[in-house]
């Protein structure tokens, strides 16, 4: 599959969320990179993954997320 960017609406209220999101996303094998937006409460994914599996990872942390 080839590379697509992706944008999520996740409800991060610190530092701590984002964290918690950037460690899924840094573990997770088939993202290339990411941006976390606390500020916009938005993460946008480069990934050879669906976008249905890279929610489902960010699902994992226990915060609230959408396709944006």
């Amino acid at each position: 599959m080839s590379e697509q960017t992706y944008t999520y609406k996740v409800a991060m209220s610190c530092s701590g969320c984002s964290g918690a999101v950037d460690r899924v996303l840094k573990k997770t094998a088939g993202v290339s990179s990411y941006d976390i937006s606390l500020e916009k409460q938005t993460v946008v994914v480069n990934t050879s993954l669906s976008q249905q599996e890279v929610l489902d990872v960010i699902k994992k942390t226990g915060k609230a997320a959408e396709i944006a």
